[in-house]
């Protein structure tokens, strides 16, 4: 069937406040639930997929550097929280009844694989889907840049970053309702106008790997496998 899609392998951002649903703080079941469903969806249309998931729904390194915390003592705190999403998601992903490995790039073996490339890449040729946790296990990067890092590691067709809008714009559509929404743009666009869906490193390595990103809403049902045909509302950033 795979010969009908866009992709074939490809890396799912999420970020941690996507999880939220309309807490707060911490994770929504139903929100994760509705994620896990469209990722299974994807996986039996024969796509390999892999996940980086976000921790700023239980705590943000930039945010409590500026509350005065050490800035490599808090981006700890924050890949930990990466790794409990991670988990979160394997427990509903398997609960559908989809095989799913978490790999850490913090070592913690009793939870779960430490980050092996090439065994990451042989879980998702059996059909599993890896889920990378601890960022890129080093404080000052985002789980943006450790998604873009992971996605050319493990050589995907593309990088999916799953949003609160189904696209890029100008300036954010819920506060602003004439922002432009784009269809394509490129890495230097980006860059250019400063436009914040990924920091300036994720794009730079997405751009030096010819990795096309593709921004679109990921609490529109069924969003990511209508990403995965070409249907639906989204931006792609290439070089043209």
């Amino acid at each position: 069937m795979t010969e009908a899609l866009r992709y074939k392998r490809v890396l799912l951002k999420v970020s941690g406040e996507a999880l939220m649903g309309q807490r707060d703080y911490g994770l929504d079941i139903g929100t994760l639930k509705a994620i896990a469903e469209d990722v299974r969806d994807v996986v039996n249309l024969g796509v390999q997929v892999c996940l980086v998931i976000g921790g700023g729904n239980i705590f943000r390194g930039v945010s409590g550097a500026s509350a005065g915390m050490d800035r490599a003592q808090a981006d700890g705190m924050g890949m930990l929280a990466t790794v409990m999403n991670a988990l979160a998601m394997q427990n509903v992903l398997e609960k559908l009844g989809v095989h799913t490995r978490v790999q850490s790039a913090i070592n913690m073996a009793s939870l779960c694989e430490p980050f092996i490339r090439r065994r990451a890449i042989r879980h998702m040729e059996k059909g599993r889907v890896v889920i990378f946790a601890g960022g890129t296990g080093n404080p000052f990067f985002t789980t943006d840049t450790a998604a873009a890092l992971r996605a050319a590691e493990m050589d995907c067709d593309a990088l999916l970053k799953g949003t609160q809008v189904d696209g890029v714009y100008s300036a954010d559509p819920r506060k602003n309702p004439k922002a432009e929404r784009y269809v394509t743009l490129t890495y230097l666009d980006m860059l250019a106008r400063d436009l914040a869906v990924m920091d300036a490193a994720a794009i730079s390595l997405a751009r030096e790997n010819k990795l096309p990103i593709i921004v679109f809403n990921i609490h529109e049902p069924g969003a990511f496998t209508a990403v995965m045909k070409g249907e639906g509302r989204f931006t792609t950033v290439v070089d043209l």
